[in-house]
C-alpha cells in the first residue's frame, strides 16, 4: 500500500469540530512543524516511533484513525492487487 499524505486531513474533516482548543492547537503543530506529511504518515501507522514531543493525546487519535480506516478499507475493497500481477 502507498503512503496516504491525505490521511491528515481526512483526519481533520472528521474530528476537528469535537477537538477541544489544546487539541486543535497541538493538532496545528503537528502538521505545520514536522518536515512533511510522510512522517505524519509514517508515525500516526506506526510505521516510524512518534517523537516524543509529538506523542501526545492528538496523535493517538490520529493513530486510532489510521487503524480504522486501514480496517474500513480492507473491508470496503476485495483485494484486487492479483489483477495487476505479472503473469508467472
Amino acid at each position: 500500500s502507498h503512503p496516504d499524505p491525505s490521511l491528515s486531513s481526512l483526519f481533520a474533516k472528521e474530528n476537528l469540530a469535537r477537538m477541544s482548543e489544546e487539541q486543535l492547537n497541538r493538532y496545528d503543530r503537528l502538521i505545520n512543524e514536522p518536515s512533511n506529511d510522510w512522517d505524519i504518515y509514517y508515525w500516526a501507522t506506526e510505521a516510524k516511533p512518534t517523537p516524543a514531543e509529538f506523542d501526545t493525546d492528538v496523535m493517538a487519535m490520529l493513530r486510532e484513525f489510521a487503524k480504522n480506516r486501514n480496517r474500513e478499507q480492507r473491508l470496503r475493497q476485495p483485494d484486487l492487487e492479483y489483477l495487476f500481477e505479472a503473469p508467472r
